[in-house]
């Protein structure tokens, strides 16, 4: 397998450093994670988790749930 290289514009965005990344090299989704390796800055796409996975590592919640209203009205069926 070769590695693809091209070269990238770097330009500024209000107080952020930006790069412009050409189409052959987009990532998914909209964030990604980034960490330097010496000199080399590593982009990764961020890895999609499922609701199951989010809502299994997410901390408990520290309040009590909100008393609920009696006498609201029954969910319509579509």
């Amino acid at each position: 397998m070769t590695a693809r290289v091209r070269k990238a514009s770097l330009f500024r965005n209000g107080r952020n450093q930006a790069l412009r990344i050409p189409r052959e090299f987009e990532l998914p989704g909209t964030e990604v994670m980034m960490h330097r390796e010496g000199e080399r800055l590593v982009i990764e796409p961020m890895e999609r988790s499922s609701l199951v996975e989010y809502l299994a590592n997410k901390e408990p919640l520290d309040e009590p749930f909100p008393e609920i209203e009696r006498g609201l009205p029954r969910p319509v069926e579509l």
